[in-house]
């Protein structure tokens, strides 16, 4: 057996804060432009949390929340302040206290697992989904709490490496755990060792759809620094068609103006690679329109032959990003329906078009020229997703999409019955084609000519059978097809800001890549792929990455020279116009352009220049002076509601704050410390009030001489029990003496 980790050596991991020396300058950077700097020959620099117990955490969680919550609970009941000072806080403080960066990546996985509890556990339905409720809520509680404790760059990577700090749930699990697992796990999971076997705790939480988590401040912070490039990290990745990883990138902060001009890390960035997409789809879209308005099934001309090529590249860089974060992640995009509809519509196209090539029949190219043209009410509106992603209509179009698919498919499998009856009933007489036909004008209102024709079937079962089928589909399954659309849409739009930000996780983790496929555009990926790949078996590591480098650098020039040159004006300022400023602060408002007509025309223009220009160092200095006075406001606000036992500033200030890394915390029961006296005072001013100042004091006195008389009568009463109790006792052992005396004096008698 294993054994469990000690509490001193592996149970509590210090964090970023007290264990990993900090440099608080950013501008002191590797130099790659990652801050905090690593040595030069240090490819794969450690794990920092390499040394945490996430096996034993995990189960440690799961015991606690079990233990917590037994029955069922909502999220606002979860929320109320009862419930907060019992259950939340304490396991917030547990939690915290263990300083351990992995702990919001085991409340995550304790979630997914209660959240599979509830749908195979009908019995514990409820109770499991409370306690995947409190994991989230937990989850949040502690990632604001480590935000609200740090300050500066230090803030920024600690947050970053619990979140998108990768963690294996089998770390530190005893030997015959590890074993059992092998033969537990799925082959695609032993297949994946090392750091291909970690997952960040943001993957979890949009797995999860733990939008709470999701849509905090120090959640979005974080995403919000990925998506621009300012925080750095190589990502895991299931499977890799162009796997680079000679160096990998640890959660770092990013300086442009430190970094490379050429720097080919910059392509994967999430807003970059937004942008390459865009403009990878509208070049994809014109070659689309260009084919289809010179279609010619008797010709393969030459611009339909770059469609074809441009599109497999285009594929190719959609299936590398489903193998990136795997088919749950992906889905979560919206426009990711559209671009599975078109490849299975292009896929077809392709098929008939190379048939109708080879066989020379002119009538499989125009069916592939016919098939294509269904791509355009897919590739059209999938512009509108990528320019709109955060429109509240595209965001539940997209989940109503998917509702309405499912109820489609069960219509059609529940009204299929209806049309085997009427095509065995019609005998031949009808096509089951033209009867789908007829059900499908039914279903819909447009028309009745299965109605009136139902006799041709049978002169009552025909009648019968449609007029069934009508009822049921056009009255029973539109309503419940438009109040299930209603309510998804209802839900949707009442929790609008967590589910936009929601989507600007996914599109951020999902725009995070590790695959060296990605730094190639369309279609030259498919030239790497063709070229690099066999090479991967022939080159060392390095040679290979030399070569990969030397490539991307030379086929995205232009592109890398202008985000190199963006990105130090817009994302890292020169320090030479301003002072260093914390990293996860926002950048500088841009200047103002020429088209920028409601800024050069409005009225309260000054209310944002305000804000563009940071404040002179005295002005901050004379802010920090006045600091002291800020506290002792709300500190005689306190007091003043509490009274001064209980204030902020008064002898219980040691016992209601916490310093917790050198920042004052006050706790949520401290507030009430005082409230004993409080209500003693309220008493004793409503008896002044009365007329009876001291009544409730003499009735207290009067209270206790009676209890005292009471005990003083209970205590004589059982003297008294004990008395008799001990002379019936004594009485019983004489009379069994006397007789044991009878009874040896007759055995002697008979044996005399």
């Amino acid at each position: 057996m294993g054994q469990r980790p000690s509490s001193n050596a592996g149970e509590t991991q210090r964090l970023l804060s007290s264990q990993t020396p900090l440099c608080e300058d950013p501008e002191e950077v590797n130099h790659d432009g990652c801050f905090p700097p690593h040595g030069v020959g240090d490819l794969n620099p450690r794990d920092p949390f390499v040394d945490l117990p996430v096996y034993f955490t995990i189960h440690r969680i799961r015991r606690d929340v079990i233990a917590a919550i037994d029955d069922p609970y909502s999220l606002e009941q979860l929320r109320d302040p009862r419930m907060n000072l019992s259950v939340v806080r304490p396991l917030v403080d547990k939690l915290y206290e263990l300083d351990d960066a992995s702990v919001v990546y085991c409340l995550l996985v304790n979630r997914i697992q209660f959240q599979r509890e509830q749908s195979a556990q009908p019995h514990q339905q409820s109770v499991c989904a409370t306690r995947a409720r409190l994991c989230e809520l937990l989850a949040n509680r502690l990632l604001r709490r480590f935000h609200e404790d740090s300050t500066g760059a230090q803030r920024l990577l600690l947050l970053a490496r619990i979140l998108v700090g990768a963690f294996d749930p089998f770390q530190k699990a005893p030997s015959d755990v590890l074993e059992q697992s092998d033969h537990i796990l799925d082959w695609a999971i032993q297949s994946r060792s090392g750091y291909k076997r970690k997952l960040p705790a943001l993957e979890l939480a949009i797995v999860s759809e733990s939008k709470l988590f999701l849509s905090s401040t120090a959640c979005q912070m974080i995403v919000r620094a990925i998506y621009e490039g300012r925080v750095i990290y190589t990502p895991t990745s299931f499977i890799d068609i162009l796997p680079d990883h000679y160096k990998n990138k640890p959660v770092s902060l990013y300086n442009p103006r430190k970094a490379p001009i050429f720097n080919q890390y910059r392509l994967i960035v999430p807003r970059t690679r937004n942008i390459l997409e865009i403009f990878q789809f509208i070049i994809l879209l014109v070659l689309f329109l260009f084919v289809m308005a010179d279609r010619d099934p008797s010709q393969f001309g030459a611009l339909e032959l770059i469609f074809i090529i441009y599109t497999f590249g285009f594929l190719l860089d959609m299936f590398a990003s489903i193998l990136e974060h795997g088919w749950d992640v992906y889905t979560e995009n919206l426009w990711s329906f559209l671009d599975v509809t078109f490849a299975f519509v292009f896929s077809i196209y392709l098929v008939l078009r190379i048939h109708g090539y080879r066989t020379g029949e002119l009538v499989f190219g125009q069916q592939a020229m016919d098939v294509l043209a269904m791509g355009a009410p897919v590739l059209v509106p999938r512009l509108a997703f990528n320019l709109m992603s955060e429109n509240m209509l595209f965001v539940s179009l997209r989940a109503m999409m998917r509702d309405f698919t499912v109820l489609t498919i069960l219509s059609v499998w529940c009204f299929a019955g209806f049309l085997l009856s009427m095509t065995w009933l019609a005998n031949g007489a009808h096509e089951p084609i033209t009867i789908s036909k007829w059900m499908l004008w039914v279903w819909f209102g447009l028309d009745g000519t299965g109605i009136q024709r139902s006799t041709e079937f049978h002169w009552i079962l025909g009648p019968i059978l449609m007029v069934a089928f009508a009822f049921l589909g056009n009255t029973l399954f539109l309503t419940i097809l438009v109040s299930m659309l209603s309510t998804t849409f209802s839900n949707i739009v009442s929790n609008a800001n967590a589910e936009i930000q929601f989507r600007r996780a996914v599109l951020t983790l999902e725009g995070v890549k590790s695959d060296a496929i990605f730094a190639y555009q369309p279609p030259f990926n498919l030239l790497a792929v063709l070229i690099l790949l066999p090479m991967k078996f022939l080159l060392t590591p390095r040679w290979f990455h030399k070569i990969n480098v030397a490539a991307v650098r030379v086929l995205n020039a232009p592109i890398l020279l202008i985000i190199g040159v963006i990105e130090r004006r817009t994302l890292w300022p020169s320090s030479a116009t301003r002072r260093p400023r914390n990293p996860e602060q926002l950048p500088r408002t841009k200047k103002r352009r020429p088209w920028d007509i409601t800024r050069q025309f409005s009225v309260h223009g000054d209310i944002q220049a305000v804000f563009d220009a940071e404040p002179p160092q005295e002005i901050e200095a004379e802010i920090l002076h006045d600091d002291d006075v800020h506290h002792a406001t709300f500190e005689n606000a306190f007091v003043s509601e509490f009274g001064a036992d209980a204030g902020l500033g008064g002898p219980r200030r040691s016992n209601s704050f916490k310093k917790i890394n050198g920042k004052d915390r006050r706790d949520s029961v401290a507030p009430f410390a005082g409230m004993v006296r409080q209500l003693s005072n309220v008493i004793m001013e409503e008896d002044s009030e009365d007329g009876r100042s001291g009544e409730t004091n003499s009735r207290l006195e009067k209270l206790e001489q009676a209890t005292m008389r009471i005990e003083m009568l209970l205590g004589k009463l059982c003297q008294e029990l004990d008395e008799e109790l001990e002379l019936g006792k004594n009485g019983c052992e004489n009379e069994s003496e006397s007789g044991n005396n009878d009874n040896i004096e007759i055995h002697d008698g008979s044996a005399m």
